[in-house]
């Protein structure tokens, strides 16, 4: 139940920061972040770990999406603080992202190289669904080079966030043995 109950709540964040940037708001993806988060971290007990992640996921967004953004090579929608950073609700959804590494993605603590591909792929995928379906994120002509530097972004930060989840004391209650009732 954990599992689907962090993948549909990242989930909903994420609609929730893009249908709001769409409508030229940064606000709603932090406040979904923010309620995503007090749930997550009331229910885990691992407070300090979470936010330490979460923390390092901030940094691995503004490197990326603000370097995407300085460079010119996307646009955002409500680029609040400034267009030449990464906005506020992508800020907001690398934070919530983190907080799956726990759970719905903990799979990957132990698999780096899937981790590698999995950023590869889906962040350009999801920037993509959210250039073509809500129109809040535009790539400079040719869009191969911005979707490239996310590409790669992706493939950097996803392991490292897999790694320090599998790190983190917070990682261990979610192991396929102890849901299993078989830990030792």
């Amino acid at each position: 139940m954990k599992f689907w109950a962090c993948l549909i709540g990242y989930q909903m964040v994420w609609f929730a920061a893009v249908i709001g940037a769409e409508h030229g708001l940064p606000w709603p993806g932090l406040v979904g972040m923010l309620i995503y988060a007090s749930i997550q971290l009331s229910l885990t007990g691992h407070v300090k770990t979470h936010l330490s992640l979460m923390a390092a996921a901030i940094v691995m967004g503004c490197m990326v999406d603000g370097g995407l953004a300085y460079s010119g090579l996307a646009h955002y929608g409500a680029p609040w603080p400034s267009p030449s950073f990464a906005p506020l609700w992508i800020v907001s959804l690398w934070a919530t992202f983190s907080l799956t590494f726990t759970i719905s993605l903990a799979y990957l603590q132990k698999r780096l190289w899937v981790a590698v591909l999995f950023g590869a792929i889906g962040g350009p995928v999801a920037y993509m669904s959210a250039s073509r379906g809500f129109h809040v994120v535009t790539f400079t002509d040719p869009s191969w080079r911005g979707l490239f530097f996310l590409g790669a972004g992706w493939a950097i930060a996803t392991p490292i966030l897999a790694w320090l989840s599998g790190r983190t004391p917070a990682a261990a209650p979610t192991s396929t043995a102890r849901l299993q009732g078989h830990a030792s």
